[in-house]
């Protein structure tokens, strides 16, 4: 499905706008992620729930900002109508433990009018929290007590980030 963006004045399918997205994100152009959610728009993944346009936005500033050597590779997987799906593996130091991380990541968007209006993305919270968090996540990583923690830490991070 073909898009015609007024702004920039060329039509973009919606496997351009997440090309886009991406190519963004290898860029830590954060200003052109958060141009691409509807303000309405829905996020969530294994540690951000439920944020919407705006914060899904100020939520990639803030990674953004703390990931100096993140680096990251994707593809797009499929490309049906309205709904895109991707495969995206982030490589960056966790900034709380200065852990190396490699996260690989599946991803969900929903477009509509030029504008991700939902983006899902699910990866194992298990293997993120050995990485992230070294032994304590190798003990308690697959409970639901320290993924509550590890959400709640998350959150009031960005709440302090988006207040400034």
């Amino acid at each position: 499905m073909a898009i015609f963006i007024k702004k920039i004045g060329f039509v973009m399918n919606n496997a351009e706008l997440i090309e886009n997205f991406y190519r963004a994100f290898q860029s830590k152009d954060y200003i052109s992620m958060q141009n691409s959610y509807a303000p309405d728009a829905t996020f969530s993944d294994e540690v951000f729930q439920n944020l919407n346009g705006v914060e899904a936005g100020k939520m990639w500033e803030m990674l953004i900002k703390a990931g100096k050597d993140m680096e990251l590779k994707y593809q797009i997987l499929e490309s049906k109508d309205d709904t895109i799906k991707a495969r995206w593996i982030a490589k960056y130091t966790f900034s709380k433990t200065g852990r190396m991380v490699i996260n690989d990541i599946k991803a969900e968007f929903k477009i509509k009018d030029g504008k991700i209006i939902r983006h899902r993305d699910k990866f194992d919270f298990y293997k993120w929290s050995r990485q992230a968090l070294g032994f304590s996540g190798l003990l308690l990583g697959w409970t639901l007590f320290l993924k509550n923690k590890v959400r709640a830490t998350a959150m009031s991070g960005l709440k302090k980030f988006i207040e400034k």
